[in-house]
């Protein structure tokens, strides 16, 4: 109930821990997608430092601004304190950018001024079809379960938010332990550090004063200087003009951006499962738009609501830590402060704060749906194993042939697939769930919590759905194609007609209730 005298605080003192978890969040994305433009693809420092970096926190000043808005209004609204959504480039989508548009680009031609160009075409392109989710984004959300949207954003969190930095943390112990202790202390225990001073912000310090002292990060100014952003439209028609070209490239950033309308859907259910409600279709346009924004200033790079609210709600943060990241990041960006917080501040040292958001999106999932769904959530959550395991099966065959291994045959060759299986590697069987892995983990998360709930023609809408999508290569497909009645797509179908039958012949009196066994000391009623 609304209580007239309320009013919202758009900044309180728990935004300052906030924003460090966050801040970090969207500096190592900068730091990562920097280092792959200018040491992978080659482009000038002049483009990666005075055009896409910029363009970036003008995407990220653009979303923030309806971010802290509806945040406003959702407080107003319910006169309570909430949490804004988090915001920033879409740490999935980027490597997609990255390897799936601008890499074949430049490996093609050589030219990274093209690539650059083609990838902000990519990125106004897509920032259209993420705005176009808002048509589907709020029926979707009405008939999905929460365990399926929230089990496939666990599998993102488990393997590439969480497990990714933990390796790099233990590739880096002197380092990444001091700042992983920090973490575990402060934002994980709960308990206050000596004189307030935010987890985030002290785990930073420590593990950057450990690396400068054993000699793994420098003091380096090369790069300051300054770089305001401006739109650069000859260059956004020539990226859009080549796309048209060559379409063969929206097979890729079709699907994707799909992706990313969903991970907002699937974002705004994870805030509202916390206990914030948002408008799903709102949140979908102000992402869309964003991106196309970002794109027209120089950053081919999709944005979109971030993985991680109920970590920043449980800090008790309000809207002011993503005030925060569009003022600071902004400035950082523009003064070229970002290359210098490159060489300062050694990836060990940021890691544990994507840990930590790994850690509170799956225990927050698991706290917001009943415990018979978390069968659901965990089966959502396998298809990005296998999406994990086909990432570094590819980095490891690079890595082979780049150390000069010759005569190497490439993934998926019949005789290497047959080989990984004698070894008890399931090569197709991972390619298969790899392909499309939110979506695939989407909807057995929802076909599975279906089930537990008895709502069979909801489950066969879900498997009908993906056969549909599976016959067109929307998932388990390497790129969109015409219908092909693959082994997959009939598997679906023969799963529909059951979940679809089964109801004629189903009565109430068919399940059997399990009586699990009591904890110690516990009662029936407990």
């Amino acid at each position: 109930m609304r209580d007239g005298s309320y009013t919202y605080k758009l900044v309180s003192r728990s935004d300052f821990s906030a924003f460090w978890a966050l801040f970090t969040d969207n500096l190592i994305n900068l730091m990562v997608l920097a280092g792959v433009c200018q040491f992978v693809f080659q482009m000038p420092a002049e483009i990666v430092f005075g055009r896409i970096v910029p363009g970036a926190a003008v995407a990220i000043i653009a979303g923030i601004a309806v971010y802290v808005a509806l945040a406003k209004r959702a407080a107003e609204k319910t006169g309570r304190d909430v949490t804004a959504l988090p915001y920033g480039i879409s740490t999935p989508v980027m490597f997609v950018y990255l390897f799936g548009v601008i890499g074949p680009i430049y490996w093609a031609t050589n030219d990274p001024v093209l690539a650059w160009q083609v990838g902000i075409g990519a990125g106004f392109m897509g920032g259209i079809v993420a705005a176009m989710g808002a048509i589907v984004g709020p029926w979707l959300k009405r008939v999905t379960p929460r365990a399926g949207m929230l089990g496939t954003l666990c599998g993102i969190a488990l393997v590439f938010i969480g497990t990714v930095p933990l390796a790099t943390v233990f590739e880096n112990p002197f380092v990444g332990f001091a700042s992983m202790i920090i973490i575990l202390w402060g934002l994980v225990g709960r308990f206050r550090l000596p004189f307030n001073i935010p987890a985030g912000l002290l785990a930073l310090i420590v593990g950057t004063l450990v690396a400068l002292s054993i000699g793994e990060a420098k003091i380096s100014f090369a790069g300051v200087g300054f770089y305001p952003p401006v739109p650069y439209v000859g260059d956004l028609i020539a990226g859009i003009q080549h796309l048209f070209a060559n379409p063969e490239l929206f097979l890729v950033l079709v699907p994707v951006q799909i992706y990313n309308f969903i991970e907002t859907m699937n974002n705004v259910e994870s805030a509202e499962a916390a206990g914030d409600h948002y408008p799903v279709a709102t949140c979908q346009v102000t992402d869309g738009v964003g991106t196309m924004i970002g794109a027209l200033f120089g950053s081919p790079f999709p944005t979109t609501a971030y993985i991680g609210h109920p970590a920043y709600k449980r800090m008790g943060a309000h809207a002011g830590y993503i005030i925060g990241v569009a003022v600071v990041i902004p400035l950082a960006a523009i003064f070229g402060l970002l290359a210098f917080l490159n060489d300062l501040i050694p990836v060990a040292a940021a890691a544990p704060v994507l840990v930590f958001v790994a850690l509170s999106l799956i225990t927050n999932t698991a706290q917001s749906v009943k415990p018979a769904h978390m069968a659901a959530v965990t089966i959502a959550m396998m298809p990005h194993v296998s999406a994990f395991l086909m990432v570094k099966w590819g980095s490891l065959m690079g890595a082979l042939g780049a150390s000069g291994v010759e005569g190497l045959p490439r993934l998926g060759d019949e005789a290497l697939t047959a080989a990984l299986l004698q070894q008890g590697a399931h090569f197709q069987g991972h390619l298969a769930l790899s392909q499309g892995a939110i979506l695939t983990g989407l909807i057995w998360g929802a076909i599975v919590a279906s089930v537990i709930d008895g709502r069979f023609r909801n489950a066969g809408g879900f498997a009908l759905a993906a056969a549909g999508m599976s016959l067109f290569g929307v998932i388990h497909g390497a790129s969109l194609h015409w219908p092909d009645f693959n082994p997959v797509s009939m598997g679906y179908l023969i799963a529909a007609g059951f979940l679809f039958i089964y109801p004629r012949f189903h009565t109430a009196e068919d399940r059997i209730e399990e009586e699990l066994p009591l904890a110690p000391g516990q009662t029936p009623a407990e």
